[in-house]
């Protein structure tokens, strides 16, 4: 191993197979050792041969959109494709998830990667051919309150589908369980080879996870018969973070809408014509959303958690479901206010976030206030403005600490006439939702 990983001249897609239920995809630097990732996919059935040139697209796939979590150590200018190489389609796909979901990285990083991100192109893949599958939905656990509202929406009308996630979080575990569904949980064994990049002082930081998951789970849909994976990305999740150097820097690029529309696409065009990939709640802002979740979520309330601090692969987790300090806590508990009775809040997240003024920062942050809005997979500035105004006005939650500071010193600031909650209540149009799932998006107004 390099003593100094970013000095690497290459990155190189060496080779990926699949059997008995196990995926591996092998990459390295220059000629320096393999890094090798294994997805395991619990009790695989034998694929159909009629799936079979699918199975190998789908493959393929996922060993070169997985390779982002390997590129981002070192970032050299050249990227090596061993064997078939990518048709434009595909490298095309792979250059916008590899600049976009990586513009995070490169910003905190002070990088650039624009130029310097080219994937080979000039093969000829395979058109995708119908696999008739079965009409059934894989749904996505998170753990958070988004995945919870898409899978009851998708119960309510009695459509077929799995409870799936990726990864070994206990926390998933308990949420999948408590939907009442069928459950598939995918391992996916990172290199220990990254790790040790990272301690020789390896480029490190935010990946496109998200495009990852999607990639496993359309493989899982090829492989175990399902014609839909569907996220629970909401429509702020295609706001940018920040711009910077004329470049758009969102921490949520791969939940946002020009992905979804991306992949969906390539599926469609290179792997199955009816495998649909799409989200839920796209039409709908985060509040709606949190309201959604007020009143359906019920039963999910004493196992859900956002806080991203429960899903680190590496350092300490918080003893409880929410550590009360990160800005995923901070948003949804300012979300949810506007729509769950203040005792029932105060006894889910164990205290009151609002009523404590070291948290000033974090909620200004949500706010916009003096900040940009904070790397992490949160709403809007301007329903965070909405939300805080709304309990702002509420004989309950006015006199809290923060709600106290945010009418005294940011409100005369601001356009009352912009802070209405109503707005964001009501849902957009664009959506790839296949129509069997309409009457799940039904059920979210």
């Amino acid at each position: 191993m390099s003593l100094d990983p970013r000095k690497a001249q290459s990155f190189h897609f060496v080779r990926h197979t699949y059997a008995d239920g196990v995926a591996e995809l092998v990459y390295r630097f220059d000629d320096g050792e393999e890094l090798i990732e294994r997805v395991r996919f619990p009790d695989a059935p034998l694929v159909p041969a009629e799936r079979a040139g699918a199975l190998a697209a789908v493959l393929r796939l996922l060993h070169l959109m997985a390779g982002v979590s390997y590129y981002k150590a070192a970032v050299p200018e050249t990227i090596v494709v061993h064997g078939e190489q990518p048709d434009d389609a595909t490298a095309d796909l792979l250059d916008a998830l590899y600049l976009h979901g990586l513009a995070e990285f490169a910003y905190r990083n002070g990088l650039d990667l624009r130029g310097r991100v080219r994937f080979p192109r000039g093969g000829n893949l395979p058109s995708a051919d119908v696999l008739d599958l079965p009409r059934r939905a894989l749904l996505p656990i998170g753990g958070g309150k988004d995945s919870v509202v898409v899978v009851e929406a998708v119960k309510s009308i009695g459509a077929d589908a799995t409870a799936t996630w990726v990864g070994n979080s206990p926390l998933i575990a308990a949420c999948a369980a408590r939907t009442g569904l069928p459950t598939l949980n995918i391992g996916r064994e990172l290199s220990p080879g990254l790790f040790e990049l990272n301690r020789l002082g390896a480029w490190n930081g935010h990946i496109p996870v998200t495009a990852v998951n999607s990639a496993i789970l359309a493989m899982a849909a090829v492989i175990y018969g399902y014609s839909a994976v569907v996220f629970a990305n909401e429509r702020s999740a295609s706001v940018a973070t920040l711009e910077y150097e004329g470049q758009e820097v969102n921490h949520q690029w791969s939940k946002g809408f020009m992905f979804e529309q991306a992949l969906q696409g390539y599926l469609h065009s290179h792997v199955a014509q009816d495998l649909d990939y799409c989200s839920l709640l796209r039409p709908h802002s985060e509040l709606a959303v949190t309201r959604a979740f007020a009143r359906l979520g019920a039963p999910y309330f004493e196992v859900f958690s956002s806080c991203n601090r429960n899903f680190r692969i590496l350092g300490p987790k918080p003893a409880d479901r929410w550590c009360g300090q990160c800005p995923k806590c901070h948003f949804v508990f300012l979300a949810l206010a506007p729509f769950m009775p203040k005792p029932r809040l105060l006894t889910i997240f164990g205290r009151n976030l609002l009523d404590d003024e070291s948290q000033a920062a974090g909620f200004d942050a949500l706010l916009e206030f003096r900040d940009h809005k904070p790397f992490e997979c949160v709403g809007e500035g301007a329903e965070a403005r909405a939300a805080m105004y709304t309990l702002s006005q509420r004989a309950e939650w006015k006199e809290d600490a923060l709600i106290a500071r945010f009418r005294r010193e940011i409100l005369p600031q601001l356009d009352v006439s912009l802070l209405a909650v109503e707005p964001w209540l009501q849902p957009a149009s664009a959506h790839l939702v296949p129509a069997w799932l309409h009457g799940a998006l039904d059920a979210l107004d």
